[in-house]
């Protein structure tokens, strides 16, 4: 598990049990996430972007207002805007979709998007070039860690290593510092999360139908399904 160790034990704790029954789990997070120390100025700010949890969460922490509407990628980060007060609606599973369906609504603006300080899709920028004026500030960042040593070890062992990848970021680092010979059987949440590890010699790639928890633990599932075929020893 590459995510931060939380959210990595949140994912598989909601596995299936005959799953979680026939692995190993390594937690091996290769990125931290470490709030940034800003002041987050919400004045006629007339609603929030939320494109992940780590935003909400250093947002609840920076104790910016819950009176505003919050505009979400994803369930989870919805779910966790909504935990931390405010009136949360999810708008798309992806950045794409999100922009798509802020200019769709038409929402009162300025709007202030919370992001990390590595995002893709350049949603304010598009948002406020299309007439809904956006700001955005980077609330936290995201720094790059090895693999552990366990999981180094499991890497260059001779039992297949399953690797669910969940943003384009993550994969690029675990392109970057795989190294290991064990058979590599990979999982993404989207086809932006491939690219990265188009070059890696991995036995198989499934990505996600939605990039959401469910469709990648239905992945994952998959996974260790078809890994079981081929090793016994598994």
């Amino acid at each position: 598990m590459t995510r931060p160790r939380a959210a990595s034990e949140r994912f598989v704790a909601q596995l299936p049990t005959r799953v979680r029954s026939r692995v190993e789990v390594i937690h091996s997070p290769i990125l931290e996430i470490k709030p940034l120390a800003v002041t987050i100025c919400t004045a006629e700010t007339q609603g929030m972007i939320f494109t992940s949890s780590n935003a909400v969460n250093a947002a609840a922490s920076a104790g910016v207002r819950r009176d505003l509407p919050a505009y979400c990628v994803g369930p989870t980060t919805t779910a966790t805007a909504e935990g931390a007060g405010w009136d949360a609606r999810m708008v798309g599973g992806t950045a794409e979709e999100l922009v798509a369906g802020l200019l769709q609504i038409r929402p009162t603006s300025p709007l202030l998007h919370l992001r990390g300080e590595h995002s893709r899709g350049n949603i304010a920028e598009r948002l406020t070039e299309m007439g809904v004026t956006t700001r955005e500030q980077a609330v936290y960042q995201q720094l790059l860690l090895p693999l552990s040593p366990e999981a180094k070890a499991a890497s260059e062992g001779d039992r297949p290593v399953i690797a669910p990848i969940f943003s384009p970021r993550t994969a690029r680092q675990f392109a970057d510092i795989w190294a290991g010979t064990a058979p590599l059987w990979l999982a993404a949440i989207s086809e932006a999360t491939t690219e990265p590890l188009k070059s890696l010699g991995y036995e198989r790639l499934r990505i996600a139908k939605e990039p959401t928890p469910k469709k990648m633990r239905k992945a994952v599932k998959k996974l260790v399904k078809h890994a079981l075929r081929v090793s016994r020893t598994f």
